[in-house]
């Protein structure tokens, strides 16, 4: 169920992508390209750091969405689809996270 919301707000997303930026918050994001959007994704995510440490439960979900919203529009902007996401994150699956950041060279 959950994954349905997020392919109905990526076609969305995508279907706004090519309206005014005017009239769609949307083509806003994707008209500045993926620099733009990726900042406005950044602001909502130190917004959801902050409402998660103030132990805000109603503040943390809405942040939460706002940076799924936000991270889709990036994902859009890039013409990266969002089942390329899914197939990463069932590549991943059962594989231990320090295992998988090893695999990528990454610290900690």
């Amino acid at each position: 169920m959950s994954q349905d919301v997020l392919q109905t707000l990526y076609k969305t997303i995508s279907d706004r992508a090519n309206a005014s930026p005017e009239e769609s918050y949307s083509a806003k994001l994707i008209a500045g390209g993926p620099a733009y959007a990726g900042r406005k994704l950044a602001e909502e995510s130190v917004e959801t750091l902050i409402a998660a440490m103030q132990e805000d439960d109603g503040a943390l979900m809405s942040e939460a969405a706002d940076v799924l919203f936000h991270l889709l529009a990036v994902l859009v902007a890039r013409n990266v689809s969002l089942d390329a996401v899914y197939d990463e994150l069932r590549r991943r699956e059962g594989m231990s996270g320090l295992a998988e950041k090893a695999s990528r060279g990454e610290a900690n």
